[in-house]
């Protein structure tokens, strides 16, 4: 539909002799609105509510609401957001496809035409998420773990091949090209859109929506967009806005260089840290200043990878020269560089490092006062000064052992146990007046390495391991058994990619090696890493100390590890060690990394060679030696750290856009493995019943044309309870499949060998595999069945006896009874995993009640027709008495029936009654629970229209 433009915005724009037609801001006038101050990601949102305004969903009011926007305001002012494109990972995007073709078929059996199921929005998946670090060390690893990979996830990659035939304007990047985020800023990312729209050639800002929450990565090259549950992207797809309130917008204001010594890792944990103790859930974050001149590109992007890790909707860099450069690197073309450079200083999107726009909040930070650090061992808000992380790592080891010798399986407090904690919300001032470096705590010393060493004892548990080559070597709490280079988050970034390799280098010449306990990997994030590697002649540096690649994917952050050396992880598990990861990613959740290890370091990729080498968390890396050269002399850190003056050099000479343009030529083709697989054909998807991988879902089984009446819940029991910061990762599946498991025993029973089980992320187009997985992650306690950890419940239907989630949930839904879940503080944080939700409503659960919720994951309990339930201000499960064993009843639901939504309803719980907080926050999510859930209300609309 073409826009009613009541502000008189469009005109044209002419770059290079080729004409754009546009949009101006500059246009949007009249008392009390004031364009030109707004942060920049607002300027994108009100361009994107100029252009699609048509009177009826997107008006001429709710432009003047975001142009008049008020900076002090809480957010109450809801508008519909319709982003440029969509971007997926397979793990998340195989269900999105395999919805798709379910609806298809849904729309068949409704009279109405199939092929209306397309995407109308430009739909890119990348597949990155399935290979696994089973072979390491070796020249071959990358070979091998590819075909491992095929071998596993045929059905999958079948599945996909129809979908990018069947489906108009969806692409999928095949397997062993990189990870998502980082083929997305160096290659699918735009900044400044173009399309074609009745003959006109339109120019706006690129904007996203992702099936995974680190999409924000994109936001480093001036692109506002966020991670969304699978179902949300899939509305995006088929045309639907995302229903959203204006946000706050929080300003960070960036000052000063990076010191030597500090990298961009270190500088991003340093953010995340000071984000989330500020408080920035739900809110914009945007970066300004002259510090973000001086900032590269790379360094932007890592920062807005970990948007999720700080808890915000965004952290977006505006446009500037270094942006262009980067585009130009990257080898976008000439045309489209002007475009963008023209555009955004035509629309007021480029930067300007004097300005102050008016932020709702603002922090700041002196980029000098950065000093090396570490994350963990299980968030990665919880930054620790390297200097300090030797003592750091003492004092949080007496969590994960007993009596100083005995291990046990993690922390006692059930809630810290949950894996993210959510730190109390406090203001954290920019100039704390005990503070020199804005974020509360005293100015490093200028001389890291004179700072002076932190000791004390601790617990102490060596076993003597003994290794197929006969090497022999005693493991004690706290040695690196996985060292790896891994995720987006760090592999985008050349200079620390470079940092990790020299350091390598100098390792080697210095005749150190690896430590023999530790699995090194390296899994870059696109092929361009490796081909700049060669280029500088470094990748036999990296080899020689057992960082071979691996793939090109996630790894080691999403789980996809693979086992520890067989003889370590045999003494960990007999001797109940508290070993350690260090990884270069965004996520170091307990249980998420691997089975056998329970610490868990986020780190920068050179910091993860030196902890190779060193082999322990129990080290001082400023004073103790990383091992002995070939005449026994002691080498230490400083001995290879490398100078970023070496870093840029090696950057100058071996990084080229021809690169990027080889690499990325012919993207979507894929290697001659990807273009032999057998594929399906036709608009509809022929499903096998066999299949273990790929089923048709139950979502539209006698669906009616028209939505039924919302009830209350009556007679409900309570499924879990459970403690705060409860994330995505411990209710969705993910990880390995145990054999005794609810999952592993229904492949058993399909025929499927265990070592075909695979992952769970692997099976998501299988709805009976994702089900018995939900709630099942084996750090999640649930308080309704004390002294049990993983996926267990009590089933009331049986007397209360101790059973697993899925056999309860199955039982109750047998008999009728509906479930809900108790929750205390942000429950759903970490990535947009669409399974927590979809596992959530397969279950039989109707409500959530939580004290509060991360955003994502509230959104897509709605889209599955749950109702998340807040408790009262101030009150939670434990202080209204609740015990879990209650029959609950809540009433007062059916007042959506009227086309309201109340703001309470009444919970009875046993003698227990309180008012719970409806968290249905906009009109359009009260349609979609209305119908059912999202897809439900958009297969009726297409159906109708």
């Amino acid at each position: 539909m073409a826009s009613k433009d009541s502000f008189g915005a469009k005109s044209t724009l002419d770059v290079d002799g080729k004409s754009y037609t546009y949009f101006r801001l500059d246009q949007v006038t009249g008392e009390g609105l004031d364009v030109a101050s707004l942060p920049f990601s607002l300027k994108v949102l009100l361009e994107n509510l100029l252009r699609t305004e048509d009177g009826e969903d997107i008006t001429a009011d709710d432009v003047r609401a975001l142009a008049g926007w008020d900076a002090d305001a809480e957010p109450d002012k809801e508008i519909q957001f319709t982003p440029a494109r969509v971007i997926m990972q397979d793990f998340t995007g195989v269900p999105c496809v395999v919805d798709l073709a379910t609806m298809r078929e849904a729309m068949a059996d409704l009279g109405g035409d199939p092929s209306r199921i397309n995407p109308l929005a430009p739909a890119e998946m990348v597949i990155d998420h399935s290979v696994i670090a089973d072979v390491f060390g070796s020249a071959d690893a990358f070979q091998r773990n590819v075909e491992i990979e095929y071998e596993r996830n045929r059905e999958r990659y079948q599945f996909l091949r129809w979908g990018q035939g069947a489906f108009d304007d969806f692409k999928v990047v095949p397997p062993g090209t990189g990870i998502v985020h980082q083929v997305n800023i160096e290659h699918l990312a735009r900044t400044v859109f173009t399309r074609e729209v009745d003959g006109e050639l339109l120019a706006y800002p690129d904007t996203c929506v992702g099936t995974d929450s680190h999409t924000t990565m994109v936001n480093g090259i001036g692109v506002v967009g966020w991670g969304v549950g699978g179902i949300e992207a899939e509305a995006a797809m088929l045309g639907q806005p995302v229903s959203m309130l204006i946000p706050r917008v929080v300003g960070f204001k960036l000052s000063g260089d990076l010191p030597e010594g500090s990298t961009a890792t270190d500088l991003v944990l340093t953010i995340t840290e000071m984000l989330r103790k500020h408080g920035v859930v739900g809110k914009f974050v945007e970066f300004y200043g002259p510090g973000v001149s001086a900032l590269p590109l790379a360094n932007r992007a890592t920062i807005g990878n970990m948007s999720p890790e700080f808890g915000s909707t965004i952290a977006v860099f505006p446009i500037d020269e270094e942006t262009v450069k980067y585009l130009e690197l990257t080898g976008r073309p000439a045309e489209q560089l002007a475009l963008v450079e023209a555009y955004a200083k035509a629309q007021g999107l480029w930067h300007d490092p004097d300005a102050e726009p008016r932020y709702s909040e603002k922090l700041e930070l002196d980029l000098a006062t950065v000093v090396p650090s570490l994350a963990g061992p299980k968030r990665p808000q919880d930054r620790v000064a390297l200097s300090d992380a030797k003592q750091s790592f003492r004092g949080a080891l007496a969590d994960y052992v007993t009596d100083g010798a005995e291990g046990d399986s993690g922390p006692d407090d059930a809630a810290d146990a949950q894996g993210y904690d959510e730190s109390v919300e406090e203001t954290f001032p920019a100039s704390d007046p005990v503070s020199s470096n804005g974020h509360g705590e005293a100015a490093p010393p200028k001389d890291y390495l004179s700072a002076a060493p932190a000791d004390g004892g601790r617990p102490s548990k060596p076993v003597r391991v003994t290794l197929e080559d006969g090497t022999e070597f005693e493991l004690d709490h706290g040695a690196v058994t996985i060292a790896s280079i891994t995720s987006c988050t760090n592999t985008s970034n050349p200079s620390v990619m470079i940092g990790a390799a020299l350091l390598a280098k100098k390792a080697v010449e210095r005749g150190l090696q690896r430590k023999p306990w530790v699995k090194t990997t390296l899994a870059p994030g696109s092929q361009v890493v490796s081909d700049y590697y060669e280029k500088a002649g470094l990748t036999p540096y990296l080899d020689k100390l057992g960082f071979n690649l691996v793939g090109y994917g996630c790894v080691t952050c999403i789980g996809n590890s693979g086992p520890l050396i067989p003889e370590v992880s045999a003494a960990v598990q007999e001797a109940d060690l508290a070993v350690v990861s260090v990884l270069s990613g965004n996520r170091n959740f307990e249980g998420r990394i691997n089975p056998d290890v329970k610490m868990n370091y986020l780190a920068s990729p050179p910091l993860v060679v030196a902890y190779a080498l060193a082999g322990s968390m129990d080290v001082d890396l400023f004073h103790d030696p990383l091992g002995q050269d070939a005449d026994g002399n002691d080498v230490y850190m400083r001995d290879i750290w490398p100078s970023p003056q070496e870093v840029e050099e090696v950057i100058a000479q071996a990084i080229t856009s021809d690169m990027f343009d080889s690499s990325y030529a012919d993207v979507f083709a894929g290697d001659e493995r990807w273009r032999s697989l057998p594929t399906p054909e036709g608009d509809t998807f022929a499903w096998d019943p066999e299949s273990t991988y790929v089923r048709k879902p139950p979502y539209f089984d006698g669906m009616p044309d028209e939505p039924e009446a919302v009830t209350d819940i009556e007679g409900a029991r309570v499924l879990l309870k459970l403690g705060d910061s409860v994330t995505t990762d411990h209710i969705s599946p993910a990880g390995a499949i145990k054999k005794d498991s609810p999952a592993g025993k229904y492949l058993a029973e399909h025929g499927v060998e265990q070592r075909d089980f695979n992952s769970y992320g692997s099976r998501r187009g299988n709805h009976e595999v994702m089900i018995r997985g939900t709630f099942a992650n084996i750090r999640l306690r649930n308080q309704i069945a004390p002294g049990t950890e993983g996926g267990f419940t009590r089933d009331f239907t049986a007397g209360g006896e101790v059973t697993s989630v899925y056999d309860a949930a199955a039982h109750y839904q047998e008999q009728g009874i509906p479930l809900v879940v108790l929750a205390g503080k942000e429950y759903g944080s970490g990535s947009s995993r669409d399974w927590a939700a979809k596992g959530t409503s397969l279950l039989g659960v109707k409500a959530v009640i939580a004290e509060s919720y991360e955003r994502i994951h509230r959104s897509n309990l709605i889209g599955m027709g749950v109702i998340p339930l807040q408790f009262p201000a101030g009150e939670s499960a434990e202080s209204l008495g609740l015990t879990g064993e209650e029959e609950f009843s809540i009433t007062g639901i059916t007042e959506l029936n009227e086309g309201r939504t109340p703001r309470t309803v009444k919970v009875k719980a046993g003698d227990t009654e309180f008012d719970a907080v409806v968290r249905i926050d906009t009109p359009g999510e009260a349609n979609y629970y209305r119908n059912g859930g999202i897809m439900q209300y958009v297969l009726r609309n297409l159906r109708r229209g």
